[in-house]
């Protein structure tokens, strides 16, 4: 099992980024993907989750209206666009997976972001 994250960066204030999670070694489509932002000396917080066949989304309201969580079956993939990026979104970003009543889960090592001028 495999989730790779990328697309992360340096990026200034009001810009944009496309964070991506590959996904191999389990039925991709049957798992309710998030992702989570990581800071230093801070727990680890839910930004955004998509399910499975539905795609209902669902956002933390720190994010709401700037970013969008999408996914594509067939090629086992999420992504979060990061759109009017803010200083305190920096954080590593790190991409989760939940199967139907969490027996399994997964995660990413993450990919760093930084919002800065």
């Amino acid at each position: 099992v495999q989730l790779v994250e990328s697309g992360g960066g340096l990026v200034q204030p009001g810009g944009s980024l496309r964070l991506s999670c590959v996904a191999s070694g389990f039925t991709f489509s049957s798992y309710t993907m998030r992702w989570y932002q990581q800071v230093p000396g801070k727990e680890r917080e839910l930004v955004a989750s998509i399910t499975t066949t539905s795609g209902r989304t669902d956002y933390a309201d720190s994010v709401k209206g700037r970013f969008t969580i999408s996914r594509d079956n067939t090629k086992n993939m999420v992504f979060l666009q990061m759109n009017s990026l803010k200083p305190e979104d920096t954080a590593v970003y790190l991409c989760n997976a939940r199967s139907l009543g969490g027996l399994y889960e997964y995660w990413g090592q993450g990919t760093q972001v930084t919002v800065s001028s």
